[in-house]
């Protein structure tokens, strides 16, 4: 079977299973696109990950909307997934109202989503409920804002006055991921 076959009967699966709250499918770049509303986006990616078995989350990924059209809420998260037994890459889309950043976290169904959702969090804003450690990662500890929103002021520098001792760090288990053990 061809992955786009491979694809299209997943696609068809998640449809047939979510019903309404798969908001669209789509091919876009020559992948399947699933576009789902959040309040699904677990189960959808449980499923994905034990039914069709998705073994690989590649990334997860913040996107800030506001000066792309049309889309259908200000932000949207996106999971790129890869079943390697089968070859099949497979995408899952969630738009997130400005409003109500909370979305479910994907750790608990692949490791890899510790360090692609502390980087939408904290490029972005994305709060993922559930997530082990969210906390920043890529800007120090004073940082106010979510760099890589449209509405960020790209001048507005900002310096860090005190140093951090990372104590708190060090003290923490292997930076959030699930099923680490603890330091000391």
């Amino acid at each position: 079977m061809s992955d786009k076959k491979r694809a299209q009967k997943i696609a068809d699966a998640i449809q047939s299973k979510f019903g309404d709250a798969v908001l669209e499918i789509e091919v876009a770049y020559d992948e399947f696109v699933a576009v789902v509303d959040k309040a699904i986006v677990h189960d959808v990616l449980a499923d994905l990950r034990w039914t069709h078995h998705f073994d690989l989350l590649l990334d997860v990924v913040g996107v800030d909307c506001m000066e792309l059209e049309p889309f259908r809420e200000r932000f949207e998260v996106e999971y790129i997934l890869y079943a390697m037994k089968s070859d099949t890459r497979f995408r899952v889309r969630t738009p997130v109202p400005e409003t109500d950043l909370d979305v479910p976290t994907a750790s608990d169904l692949w490791q890899s989503a510790n360090w692609g959702e502390r980087e939408a969090y904290e490029m972005i804003g994305i709060n993922f409920v559930g997530h082990p450690c969210l906390k920043r990662l890529l800007t120090h500890h004073e940082f106010v804002g979510h760099p890589l929103r449209k509405d960020y002021p790209v001048m507005g520098g900002q310096w860090c006055s005190s140093t951090s001792e990372m104590k708190e760090e060090l003290e923490e288990s292997q930076g959030g991921a699930p099923g680490g053990s603890s330091a000391g």
